[in-house]
């Protein structure tokens, strides 16, 4: 008889955003939106992101935090564990010759005492969520025995000022999840890590269930208008957990407040049928951190969980028929179940969700 496949706890975790320094900052319930003052925005369009005043180059910031996710490891410990690493790309790649990500994330590694760089991922959006899984796989599978997930990003000109031109960003100042009169998202300081060991190990934080990975291929930008590839990767999510849609006690949704909202609302309805379950995006205070918003969203929906207390989808203005969602307004709602789910899309078509079970 073969050995049952061994399941993934997250032992660590730590988190920096907008919102503040700490894992228990991140469930702040006030949006941390102002103006920009980290470099100059004249001439935009929009001159608001989520940025923490204080933050350090984004080396020192994932150096932080891959340090307070590790306090419970020893240096030997450490130095047996690969790091999995979701960024844009080197903060100064095409500026100074010879800087490569590469290297970026084999520095990092070396300078927070983990074994090495096993994998580097840059696919927009999904980067941290998929890093995620891939460490819950191969834990799973019995080819890690540890692995740290960091992911990061913090608001700078360059991809600001594309979502500006693209008129991607909101115009009033914050960002409105599936709301009526929603005008588009705002970008937000991400920087989290995690650590994933096998069950049994050491005392759990949330246990990986389930996660799921699709693509639909419908255009560069824009998600499949009925939510397909979404769908998908939540109903793998849910078949790799082993529970039903009207188990879970939780979605954490990708929208920002923009147009893909109305996709998300129809993958959840596809995904999860009849099941009404709770939904916020917690983008709509922390903002949306690209590369970085994927962990930091699973960090935040694990701690929710933990506490009982259920992030408000917060700049609500009006129903959207178009999102008939059981939205999380005006307060936290209690949570009745350990096992929520947290969702992620990316330009390109690639959509993740990662299922989780909290210890409470």
């Amino acid at each position: 008889m073969s050995e049952p496949p061994l399941r993934a706890g997250i032992t660590g975790l730590a988190a920096v955003s907008a919102l503040g320094r700490g894992a228990q900052a991140q469930l702040a319930a006030s949006p941390a939106f102002g103006p920009v003052r980290r470099f100059d925005v004249a001439g935009r369009a929009v001159g608001t992101a989520a940025t923490l005043s204080d933050a350090g180059p984004l080396a020192d910031e994932l150096a932080e935090v891959i340090g307070a996710a590790c306090a419970g490891l020893s240096t030997v410990e450490r130095a047996n564990t690969p790091l999995l690493l979701g960024i844009h790309g080197h903060p100064e790649a095409g500026r100074s010759p010879g800087v490569t990500t590469a290297g970026f994330a084999t520095d990092l590694a070396a300078r927070t005492g983990l074994a090495g760089v096993a994998r580097v991922y840059t696919c927009a959006c999904v980067s941290g969520s998929t890093a995620v899984a891939d460490a819950a796989a191969s834990i799973r599978a019995g080819r890690s025995g540890r692995i740290v997930v960091a992911a990061g990003y913090l608001v700078e000109p360059d991809q600001f000022a594309l979502f500006d031109a693209g008129r991607a960003l909101a115009t009033d100042g914050a960002a409105r999840p599936f709301s009526a009169g929603r005008t588009g998202l705002l970008l937000g300081d991400a920087v989290s890590a995690v650590v994933l060991e096998p069950l049994g190990k050491r005392e759990i934080l949330a246990e990986v269930a389930g996660w799921g990975r699709a693509g639909d291929a419908h255009h560069v930008v824009r998600p499949h208008p009925d939510g397909h590839g979404m769908a998908r990767a939540i109903r793998a999510a849910l078949r790799r957990a082993g529970i039903a849609p009207d188990e879970l006690g939780y979605v954490n949704a990708n929208a920002g407040g923009a147009d893909g909202d109305r996709a998300e609302a129809a993958a959840l309805r596809n995904a999860l049928g009849t099941a009404r379950i709770p939904v916020s995006s917690t983008k709509s205070v922390h903002g949306h951190g690209l590369e970085g918003s994927g962990l930091l969203e699973l960090v935040v929906t694990v701690l929710a969980v933990r506490a009982g207390k259920l992030p408000v989808n917060a700049g609500h203005l009006g129903a959207d028929p178009a999102c008939d969602l059981d939205l999380i307004l005006d307060a936290p709602r209690p949570a009745v179940s350990p096992y929520a789910l947290t969702v992620n899309a990316a330009f390109g078509g690639a959509n993740t969700a990662l299922l989780v079970r909290a210890a409470t």
